[in-house]
């Protein structure tokens, strides 16, 4: 059985910086209440005439460039974002366009800020199967389109950006490669995180325009328990269903939601914050993209080398979480 090899990585973020301090002249904050409780310092933020396809495109070409693969080799496009371009066509299709990858298959995949490691997962069977032996697996999100600017409990956390990797058939290599990746759900809990309006259930009218119901709902403390207790459990099951403890691992690569969620998490883990990836303070909460974002940067300044175990942990709406583990 092939393994899934992440043979390269990519990101992007928009050019455009909105600081803490910017928000202070938005909404009633301040930089030392939002850097206290959620350890983010600044977000990153899409021009407008820009799309979700825009930043997985540019996120996309890193990966391949760092791959060495061309468009032309990829057999399967699997994008994660719950902020699409357009309800349909998927903005995998508008993506496949865009880089030119005419035999590639391509569709989304939506768990929210867990979407990458679910479209992670997906492509990691595709391998396994033999039915495909090139794949680029995005996770991106445009959460500024969807944060009601004036909420100051939300429109703090969430930033854009774009994570890609392309993930090959490695027959050759053993030991190496994407070990497992374990997915969970509990759509009990939908309500703690959602965007009530837009969908079949309440379509689009002015009511919920005016009631601002087409942006995000969060209810911030139910979020924060569940969210710590799902990303341990999740990560010590899969260390040690596979013969593994912390210890083992050289580099955890959590959700970038809130920097509280992240130590908790590595302190319940027994793992220092020197093995641990965070980027939050730069980009906020990304959503589908904080992972590979967090990825790519731990690959290019040498966070993540040959032979490292890498333990990677998402968790969104749904509500959903997932672990995996990746011998780099």
């Amino acid at each position: 059985m092939p393994t899934a090899i992440i043979s390269g990585t990519g990101s992007c973020v928009p050019e455009k910086v909105i600081s803490n301090l910017d928000l202070e002249k938005m909404v009633n904050t301040s930089d030392e209440w939002i850097n206290t409780r959620t350890g983010i310092r600044e977000r990153r933020v899409l021009e407008e005439g820009k799309a979700t396809s825009d930043l997985a495109a540019a996120a996309a070409k890193k990966a391949m460039e760092s791959a060495g693969v061309s468009a032309a080799d990829l057999d399967l496009i699997v994008l994660a974002t719950f902020t699409p371009d357009m309800f349909f066509p998927a903005a995998a299709c508008l993506l496949q366009h865009r880089l030119g990858a005419s035999k590639a298959a391509a569709f989304d995949v939506n768990a929210a800020c867990s979407g990458f490691l679910y479209a992670l997962s997906v492509a990691t069977q595709y391998i396994k199967a033999g039915t495909a032996g090139k794949i680029l697996v995005v996770g991106a999100d445009v959460m500024s389109r969807v944060v009601d600017w004036q909420d100051r409990n939300t429109c703090i956390l969430f930033g854009d950006g774009a994570g890609a990797i392309i993930l090959e058939a490695g027959e050759d290599e053993p030991g190496r490669g994407v070990i497992d990746v374990q997915l969970y759900t509990d759509g009990s809990l939908a309500k703690i995180l959602q965007i009530p309006a837009g969908g079949s259930k309440m379509p689009a009218t002015v009511a919920t325009v005016n009631d601002r119901l087409h942006y995000i709902k969060m209810n911030g403390s139910g979020t924060f328990k569940v969210a710590v207790r799902s990303l341990t459990e999740s990560a010590r099951y899969i260390l040690r269903l596979h013969g593994y403890t912390s210890k083992d691992v050289d580099l955890f690569i959590p959700h970038q939601a809130n920097q509280r969620i992240i130590k908790a998490v590595a302190e319940y883990l027994s793992l220092p914050m020197e093995k641990v990836c965070s980027v939050v303070d730069k980009y906020g909460n990304t959503s589908a993209s904080s992972v590979p974002i967090a990825l790519d940067e731990a690959v290019r300044t040498g966070r993540l080398k040959s032979g490292n175990l890498a333990l990677l942990s998402a968790f969104g709406s749904g509500l959903t979480w997932a672990s995996s583990l990746v011998r780099w």
